[in-house]
């Protein structure tokens, strides 16, 4: 980071009242300060501050430590893809996307990702850096004051990076964006999405925020798995499975499996008998994905009658799924894509709203 200055989004309001009881402020000062926070504002815009507070903050803390560099808004179906910009210069993607029931924000968790997927466009420059909770909280922040008068329903940790590779920084997030007093997202809103780092799921189920678990698991058997994704090796799918299997009894909640379709590497009928016989029995339901395409990966997307004898075949065997409806292809709405592209060709900086 290029400041020593605190992100407030990153501070609890006990926090917050303690730090700016240091600055000699009174207790009722921290309620305003996290009310305007949470609104995505800035020092300036803190009307019900002191004058002379707003002026010195600045150059004390930072209010928001993100800003909105890009927009693109879908023409197909009202998905918006946001490019936000970081106080260090780096950047880091966003997708909100409207459903029936409401609006979902899809929210990375690192700069980058060190995990090697073939087919995400993520991992293509590895990790750069964790995102701090601070960061996290301010792009929702930002992304619900985009949204006003509506507001923000879900938040999904699916965008680029690990999110149990960055553990202390998203579950700082979580409690943060959950508590009442603040932006009082319930934890059953959110989805977390891991490729499956085995010990960090079974301390995740353990903390006591029962969010939804998806798993990256997107083969049947190891084999292929590790064809494909190299944190296979490390953590073998037995364990992995033993690993969801604790987490739903810890936490009552069912597990997710992502499972995105490559034509030639996962998608045959096959496949989808072996994978029934490792999940049936649990309780979990299957996520079915169209591959996004992604130009530096030599993977094609399983044709539309692969989708379809897939999802019969799980069906025949009483294995809950669905697949995922596609969203913003037309503003590279895949994770890792915008941000690639950001890199290939600069443009001048600039952005809304916070990261000074």
């Amino acid at each position: 980071m290029t400041t020593d200055r605190p992100q407030l989004t990153g501070l609890t309001p006990e926090e917050l009242a303690v730090w700016l009881k240091d600055l000699g402020e009174p207790a009722f000062r921290a309620r305003q300060v996290m009310d305007w926070l949470v609104k995505g504002r800035d020092f300036g815009e803190m009307r019900n501050l002191p004058a002379a507070l707003r002026e010195r903050l600045p150059s004390l803390a930072v209010a928001q430590p993100a800003a909105i560099l890009e927009r693109h808004p879908s023409r197909d179906d009202g998905t918006v893809k946001l490019l936000f910009s970081l106080q260090d210069g780096q950047c880091v993607e966003g997708v909100l996307m409207r459903y029936a029931h409401g609006v979902t924000l899809c929210l990375s968790t690192q700069v980058g990702c060190a995990m090697g997927c073939a087919f995400c466009a993520s991992t293509l420059g590895g990790r750069v850096r964790n995102l701090t909770r601070g960061e996290m909280c301010g792009m929702a922040y930002l992304a619900n004051r985009m949204l006003e008068p509506e507001r923000l329903g879900n938040v999904v940790l699916m965008g680029s990076g690990e999110p149990l590779d960055n553990y202390e920084e998203v579950t700082g997030f979580l409690r943060l964006v959950s508590m009442p007093e603040g932006f009082n997202l319930g934890l059953r809103h959110i989805s977390l999405s891991t490729c499956g780092l085995t010990g960090p799921m079974r301390r995740l189920a353990d903390e006591g925020l029962p969010v939804t678990l998806s798993v990256s698991l997107h083969a049947p058997n190891d084999r292929i798995r590790a064809q494909i994704m190299p944190v296979a090796r490390a953590f073998p799918m037995e364990d992995l499975l033993d690993a969801c299997r604790y987490y739903i009894q810890q936490t009552g909640r069912r597990v997710v499996f992502e499972y995105a379709l490559i034509h030639g590497v996962n998608a045959l009928p096959a496949h989808a008998r072996e994978l029934a016989s490792r999940v049936r029995g649990m309780q979990c339901h299957v996520n079915l994905i169209p591959l996004n395409d992604v130009p530096e990966r030599d993977l094609r997307a399983a044709e539309r009658d692969e989708v379809r004898r897939f999802r019969e075949e799980l069906e025949r065997l009483n294995v809950s799924v669905t697949v995922r409806r596609q969203l913003g292809d037309d503003v590279a709405g895949a994770c890792g894509q915008l941000r690639a592209r950001r890199l290939k060709t600069p443009t001048a900086p600039g952005g809304e709203g916070g990261a000074g």
